[in-house]
């Protein structure tokens, strides 16, 4: 029985060109009827088609018609069922963000790469750091901190000075984005068992935002981030290529 894929791709021409292509050379179905999802664009589409079609459990196969593209395959019309069938599976699980605001409400959201917590005024941001429920830092002055999972650790995180994770380990990594105070502070290694809260002090004169794979949300005065296990997302790389091979070679470039 032949292979039912459905196509997808971000807004970007060379995306809507690929997408195309490969409808003309392969046909398409709905992603309700798919076997495999085919994503065309860069990183940022690839979060939000994973958020999308979470719900299908369908796994999807990306490939970078975008910049960076580090979730991402090569792009090329030729041989792509033959690389759908021997590719690599990789299950990742993501952050669920629990964020509370000045006026009372609160937004859940989750994320595949990270949950930061950023100021959004002229002065640095005042938060304080509790791990499951027991006070760990009484003060952090800083433009933001954030909790990346392993699959998002090369991301924001690292460009925060933040550790690469290695696929498959039970560890988040907690980072601080331009600490002040402590200056030397970089952050913590923690299992992915914890719940990490972040309450912000003076929030009416040093507001802080919240953001969960680029879903914002303004004035928070705390915000809880765990892991959820229960919850995966599947995603398909090219043999050699996989998820774990790019973290570790991301570590020598």
């Amino acid at each position: 029985m032949p292979m039912k894929i459905a196509f997808v791709a971000s807004d970007s021409p060379s995306a809507q060109t690929g997408r195309a292509a490969l409808l003309s050379r392969y046909g398409c179905v709905e992603e309700e009827e798919a076997d495999v999802i085919v994503a065309l664009g860069g990183d940022g589409f690839m979060l939000s088609t994973l958020h999308r079609c979470r719900e299908l459990g369908t796994p999807v196969y990306g490939m970078n018609r975008g910049t960076i593209g580090f979730l991402m395959n090569e792009y090329s019309e030729s041989n792509l069922l033959k690389r759908l069938a021997e590719a690599e599976e990789a299950a990742i699980h993501p952050l669920s963000m629990t964020a509370t605001c000045a006026d009372g409400s609160t937004h859940r959201a989750l994320a595949l790469n990270e949950v930061s917590v950023l100021r959004s005024g002229s002065q640095a941001a005042k938060l304080r750091i509790s791990i499951d429920g027991r006070l760990r830092m009484e003060e952090l002055i800083c433009d933001g901190a954030l909790v990346a999972t392993p699959a998002g650790s090369t991301a924001y995180n690292y460009s925060a000075h933040g550790p690469i994770l290695p696929v498959g380990t039970d560890i988040l990594a907690l980072t601080a984005i331009a600490p002040f105070r402590p200056r030397r502070w970089r952050g913590a290694l923690l299992p992915t068992t914890a719940t990490v809260r972040f309450d912000v002090i003076e929030a009416d004169k040093r507001p802080v935002m919240a953001e969960a794979d680029s879903n914002l949300v303004p004035n928070v005065t705390s915000v809880e981030i765990r892991s959820e296990p229960e919850i995966s997302h599947r995603l398909l790389f090219d043999p050699g290529h996989g998820l774990e091979e790019r973290l570790l070679r991301e570590q020598f470039e």
